[in-house]
């Protein structure tokens, strides 16, 4: 069975579709389901902003398949780990929680690479394009360390 893991951020264009893209970059598809999801519903069907796709492609992952789509109940059934992006994420998607056990699943992000910490991704969308290398940067460091625990 596939472990399926869900990046969760705003509105599923900037930030989480390039968790979902560095993440899948590091994991064997065949044992492993990444996808991501926007609490807000704005950009439904949507691509991811073109700065991520930008930078992702500037280390050869490619975003062009994703379309945006928002986070549903059903979520908590589908996948074994909700990662989310910032502490409003966290609170929006908890809130949805049918139990304790679907609240387990969810966490920061960021805390897979320092626990307890509470850091969040920032939202780049209203920066330039060096907010986007920034939350590459802080993702792709993280991510390895998630891709890392997930393998073993």
């Amino acid at each position: 069975m596939k472990a399926k893991i869900l990046m969760v951020c705003l509105g599923n264009i900037c930030r989480s579709p390039l968790a979902e893209g560095i993440l899948q970059s590091k994991l064997p598809k065949q044992d492993f389901l990444v996808d991501s999801a926007g609490t807000g519903a704005w950009h439904v069907g949507q691509l991811p902003d073109p700065r991520s796709i930008e930078v992702a492609q500037n280390y050869n992952i490619d975003l062009t398949n994703q379309r945006a789509r928002q986070f549903t109940v059903e979520d908590f059934d589908t996948f074994d780990r909700i990662y989310v992006m910032d502490q409003s994420n966290f609170d929006n998607v908890i809130e949805l929680a049918p139990n304790d056990q679907a609240k387990a699943k969810v966490k920061l992000i960021l805390n897979e690479l320092n626990p307890g910490k509470n850091q969040e991704v920032p939202d780049p969308y209203f920066g330039g394009p060096g907010g986007f290398y920034n939350v590459f940067r802080m993702l792709n460091e993280t991510c390895e360390v998630i891709a890392k625990d997930l393998r073993s």
